[in-house]
């Protein structure tokens, strides 16, 4: 059993209809039948929507990528429509909400990996595959690929996990055509992340990417190339072989895996608030990722 520990209730805006409540953003539609996504502080881990809340990391996460669509605008077309309030929406929701054009979705989580690790690992200790595709000998946790590589996913509803499955099942599920493109366009994007974040001191070693139509044009949707998207991890104690420390919510696993926490994952039982020392500390990781990426100061 996983997902919301507490699940909250939608805010009610006149002209918007809330749509969905997601592990991190509401969703909502305006009367002309835009997207109105709202990035919360909540956070996830382990399959768990938690108890406590990040202070300003919807913000952080919606400023991020509103940063990266524009580095990314001449290889993919964006979502965003405006980041104007809507009327009467509460002020929190201020620096936190995007207008996004309404998409075709496809049902596929786009992952790019550049490194190896995570599901990925434990697949390739298995088979020294990962979703199917065939990897070197020698390789360990952090290891450099020869190529990036992508490796999609199933969409998993909340409280679910991801389901990496090959390539060859995205073109059956939504055609030869769809997949290649949605492979061309995933590559296309890691790679210009993983550039612009290398200049910066960060690895991207993977993240993920979601994709819909609009017509027949393929639109980059959702968040992009966030911490909570993706792996970064700081490129001066970048070592092969080992967990590598990262800009994200690291801190909060760390605990909940932790004596201190007192929970046991295996469980049936949602794991417990986090102390403020932890909340502090993710909050400052997720800050520093936005700050070094982008050069400018979070206020």
């Amino acid at each position: 059993m996983s997902g919301f520990v507490e699940k909250p209730e939608p805010i009610q805006v006149p002209g918007l209809v809330h749509l969905h409540t997601g592990k991190v953003r509401e969703l909502y539609q305006n009367e002309a039948g835009d997207l109105v996504m709202v990035a919360s502080d909540r956070i996830s881990a382990f399959d768990w929507v938690l108890p406590t809340e990040i202070p300003d990391k919807g913000r952080v996460l919606t400023q991020l990528s509103l940063w990266w669509f524009d580095q990314l605008a001449d290889l993919v077309p964006n979502h965003v429509l405006s980041t104007e309030l809507p009327a009467g929406a509460p002020a929190d929701w201020a620096g936190r909400t995007l207008v996004c054009k309404s998409l075709q979705m496809v049902p596929v989580e786009c992952v790019a990996r550049g490194y190896l690790t995570g599901s990925g690992l434990v697949e390739y200790n298995e088979s020294r595959t990962v979703c199917g595709l065939a990897l070197p000998e020698g390789l360990v946790d952090g290891s450099e690929l020869p190529a990036p590589i992508f490796t999609p996913a199933t969409k998993a509803a909340v409280g679910e996990h991801d389901e990496n499955v090959s390539y060859e099942e995205v073109a059956r599920q939504v055609g030869a055509d769809t997949a290649a493109r949605l492979r061309q366009a995933t590559l296309a994007v890691y790679s210009r992340g993983r550039d612009i974040a290398r200049d910066r001191g960060i690895i991207l070693a993977d993240t993920k990417f979601e994709f819909g139509f609009d017509g027949d044009s393929l639109v980059l949707a959702d968040e992009v190339l966030t911490a909570d998207s993706s792996r970064f991890w700081p490129a001066d104690q970048w070592q092969p072989g080992r967990a590598q420390p990262s800009y994200d919510k690291q801190y909060v696993r760390d605990w909940l895996t932790s004596a201190e926490s007192g929970w046991d994952r295996k469980s049936e039982q949602p794991p417990p608030a986090l102390p403020q020392e932890v909340v502090e500390a993710t909050r400052a990781k997720y800050v520093e990722a936005y700050e070094r990426l982008t050069g400018m100061s979070w206020s």
